[in-house]
């Protein structure tokens, strides 16, 4: 049970979340509406703000992160003024940077195979044949950057192909360090000639969406996997705060690919199903009715507490809820770790040594292999677990007064 200062915060947090944009940020156009590039005056000479050296563990480890204050509207349209961002690929990823790229005025295409379900996701989002949505060849060959945005599978297929438009001067672009790190297994070698640079949002590309039009931004990774102009990195963050970025921070395309794989197979989305499953099914098993055993395993998590720790932690958590409950989280938790920990263990060999590139490789190959998808999710929307969610989201007052 939450404790009234947990309420009080998780009200509090739910105005601040509520806040106008402008409130929160003056740095970011997040108001997602077109630039016009012909408006912009010329780029001041800016002064260096947010680039912080930090020691988040006190251990020692200093850190760099990149603030989108040293990027503004003005500096960004200076910068790529003479590129042409060509977003190769239009899936989760590629419709949240596209449409970032586009608000923010800046010379963006799309590129996708013309007619397929990416080509008509695309139109419905505005983008417009021959003018900013082209076949992934003509794309390829107008761009300067180069914006691997398909799937990894997709990306291994397509490569071979691509590179020839991958010539001196241009910059490869990845969110995702899966294809250069396993090139063994994918194929794909970087062009000699190119800066190859990542920048991968810490969350989905429709999160990576929401977040730049509530004038937030998301928090990324940036890395270079190589740097022939000697500007890698500036690129890489300036593509960063481009693409709707709050914060970034140093990485290598190795140590974003294994912690990316690894977390969500982990406590992101494979842990999180796992555990709330087992829960479930011991309650349900016990007599707790289905209403019940969902309140009690998903939405107070998800809907109350969960929410309390991303704004205040873990600790702030266990303070704010009752006696009981604090004396028996604290008490759980450690055999929890100790059962789990193997299990990560495991996890983190496999992502390092390839088997979990392979296993995604060798199943996103198979031609059917979207079908298999949806066979597989669908399963798990027909859990009990999660029929009864969608009954019980359906009862929150603020969805009830929005009709759905």
């Amino acid at each position: 049970m939450l404790a009234p200062l947990a309420r009080t915060a998780l009200r509090a947090s739910r105005r601040s979340l509520a806040a106008p944009a402008a409130a929160r940020s003056v740095s970011l156009l997040a108001a997602a509406r077109p630039v016009a590039r012909a408006a912009v005056p010329a780029a001041a000479p800016q002064q260096v703000r947010g680039i912080k050296h930090i020691d988040f563990s006190g251990d020692g480890q200093i850190e760099t992160v990149y603030e989108r204050a040293d990027w503004p509207i003005e500096r960004l349209h200076e910068y790529f003024k003479d590129d042409t961002l060509a977003l190769l690929g239009y899936g989760s990823q590629g419709h949240g940077q596209g449409l970032n790229l586009r608000d923010q005025g800046l010379n963006v295409i799309v590129g996708v195979r013309k007619g397929g379900a990416s080509w008509k996701e695309a139109e419905a989002d505005g983008w417009v044949a021959g003018k900013n949505l082209f076949d992934i060849d003509e794309a390829a060959q107008k761009g300067t950057y180069l914006m691997m945005l398909m799937s990894d599978a997709g990306a291994s297929e397509a490569y071979p192909k691509l590179m020839q438009y991958m010539t001196k001067g241009k910059t490869v672009y990845w969110s995702h360090g899966f294809s250069p790190v396993f090139k063994d297994q994918t194929g794909i070698e970087s062009p000699k000639d190119c800066d190859v640079i990542l920048c991968a949002p810490k969350g989905s590309g429709r999160t990576v969406r929401t977040l730049f039009k509530e004038g937030r931004g998301i928090n990324s990774s940036v890395a270079v996997f190589q740097d022939v102009t000697g500007k890698a990195l500036e690129k890489a963050v300036a593509m960063s705060v481009a693409v709707g970025s709050g914060y970034t921070y140093e990485t290598t395309f190795e140590k974003e690919v294994y912690s990316d794989l690894y977390g969500e197979r982990g406590c992101l989305m494979g842990g999180i199903q796992g555990m709330f499953k087992a829960q479930y099914d011991v309650l349900r098993a016990n007599g707790h009715s289905p209403s019940e055993a969902f309140n009690e395993t998903c939405e107070e998590a998800l809907q109350s507490l969960y929410p309390l720790v991303g704004e205040h932690g873990m600790d702030y958590m266990f303070k704010a809820c009752s006696t009981t409950a604090r004396r028996g989280a604290l008490d759980a938790a450690p055999k929890f770790e100790a059962a789990l920990k193997p299990v990560f263990e495991e996890l983190y060999a496999r992502v390092k040594d390839g088997s979990e590139t392979r296993r995604t490789i060798e199943f996103a190959s198979q031609k059917n292999y979207r079908e298999l998808f949806e066979k597989e999710t669908d399963e798990v929307a027909a859990q009990e677990m999660w029929r009864v969610g969608q009954k019980v989201r359906a009862l929150r007052p603020d969805r009830a007064a929005k009709g759905l």
